[in-house]
This record gives C-alpha cells, structure tokens and sequence, in this order.
C-alpha cells in the first residue's frame, strides 16, 4: 500500500471516528450525567438524516437543513425526557423498555415515511470537491466532518471548565438535592442535558448523510457502535468518546482493507482488553462536565 492510499485510508477512518464521536458523546453525557439508558439514541442519528433528505427535497439548502435538523431532534429530545422518561429516573429497567419500545416506533414511523430504499444526502456544492493525494483524492466534505467534530470537542472542554453551567451540572450529579436547595432548576438543567446530547446525534445524522446515507435499521447498527466506543471510552466523559471513536474509526477502516471479515472482530477485543485493564473504561468517571 502506497503512503498516498495509507493516508486516505486514516483519513477515511478519523472521518468516520468523528461522526461515532458526535452521536457517542451525546449517549455518553445522558448515561454519565442523568444515569438515563436511552436505547433509542440512535433513532434520533436516524431521523436528523432523514429530516434533512426531506428539507432539501424541498429545496432547502444544506446548511439550513442543518440547523433545522439539530434544533428538530433537541425538541424532540426535550419531548422524550420529560414525557417519556420523567418518572422513571433511577429506574434502568423501565427506561431500556420504553426507549426500546420508541425506537421500534420511530423505525416503523421511518418505513411509512420515507420507505425502505437507501437514501444518500447530495454533498454541499461548496464542498464538493477534492483534494490530491498522490494517485489518489480526499473529499474536502469529510475533512470538514472532522473539523466539526474537533470544534464540537473544543465547545465540550471549554463547556467543562470555563462556564457556570458546567460546574453547575457537576454539583447536580454530585448531589441533585443540594443543588436545588440553592434555587437551581436542576430538572430544567438536565433537560437541557438530554436535548444537546439529541442534538448532537441528529447533527451527527446529516453530517452522515452524504458518507453512509440512510436506510431502515441504521439505528440499530449505529447503537451497537455507540455503545462500544462509550465502553471503551468509559461512561460520561466527553474525552474518552473522541479518542474511543477515533480508535474505533480507524479499526473499522483500516481493519475492512487489511482484516475485512475480523474488523469487528478486532473491535470487541479492544473492547474486552480495555476492560480487562480499565473496567470503568480509558477515562470513565460518573459525571461529564
């Protein structure tokens, strides 16, 4: 393999790293702050692609159907946590059934709707375009997946130690109790929790959408992919969602040229082995910022 095609393929994999980082974290921080099990967090990837296919059949642009999307699935989020979920707080049990009974909803609600057909996202025409790398080109679209999500990092860092909000939401999962003896709304705080963490998974969705597209059952195969880098990278902590998913991306990628029917395979080894060693995961802790 030529240098030029071993960078594409890196490239490729921390591509695909960022969009597991973009809907992980957000399953991440409503594990790791609210202790919720949300079983339907990748419905929520699913519809902000969907979303977003219909807004730019519609002749939407792109970038609006962004905004809308992300702002669509936060709303929606809100919805499913006090509707939904309210009552059920320390309750894991009733939480894994109803969001599993409203992601079985949601994908049938995506059948009627959209059909079963793949449906791919048409690439921005101000990024539609590549760049050379040798024999080879990279599409500039994916370069700037990744700088979403190193800017969505950087908002999560600053998010941890700069603002109020963060250290209000580390005192919340600390001691819930006190917090809203000192007049903090800590419901209202945890809802705006679930909501940025739905918004990033739909933001992830049509991020998506011009890479792997969308079809019925993405929800589940993107789950299954959430949850191993959540694992790996230990329960609510935003840092260990980005190195796990870039690990995973790059696994998956380079292991589908050179290891193809052991990809996944090489996964949930990584998976077991840093259990072994880090039960909590690379850098779990209980509370996220």
């Amino acid at each position: 393999m030529s240098l030029s095609i071993l960078s594409v393929q890196l490239l490729t994999g921390l591509t695909y790293g960022m969009l597991f980082f973009l809907i992980a974290v957000g399953l991440s921080i409503i594990l790791g702050v609210m202790n919720i099990v949300n079983l339907s967090h990748g419905t929520f990837f699913m519809l902000g692609g969907y979303i977003s296919f219909s807004l730019l059949n519609g002749k939407v642009s792109f970038w609006l159907a962004i905004v809308v999307s992300v702002i669509a699935m936060a709303i929606f989020g809100v919805i499913v946590e006090r509707f939904l979920l309210k009552n059920s707080y320390g309750k894991e049990l009733e939480q894994v059934l109803l969001t599993f009974g409203l992601a079985f909803m949601l994908a049938d609600g995506v059948k009627w709707i959209w059909g079963t057909d793949l449906h791919m996202l048409p690439t921005p025409a101000l990024l539609d375009t590549s760049i050379p790398m040798g024999n080879v080109a990279f599409p500039v679209y994916r370069l700037f997946v990744v700088l979403v999500g190193a800017v969505i990092a950087i908002f999560l860092w600053y998010m941890e130690t700069r603002t109020r909000i963060g250290s209000m939401i580390r005192a919340g999962v600390d001691d819930r109790e006190m917090v809203s003896a000192l007049g903090i709304k800590v419901n209202l705080l945890f809802s705006g929790v679930f909501a940025f963490g739905a918004g990033l998974a739909g933001l992830s969705g049509v991020l998506g959408g011009p890479i792997i597209g969308m079809y019925p059952g993405m929800d589940s195969d993107i789950l299954v992919t959430s949850l191993i880098v959540v694992v790996i990278g230990g329960l609510g902590s935003w840092k260990g969602s980005f190195v796990s998913a870039i690990l995973v991306g790059l696994i998956e990628t380079l292991g589908k040229v050179w290891f193809p029917a052991l990809s996944m395979v090489i996964i949930f080894l990584l998976m077991i082995a840093v259990l072994m060693i880090k039960p909590s995961g690379l850098f779990g802790r209980r509370n996220v910022i």
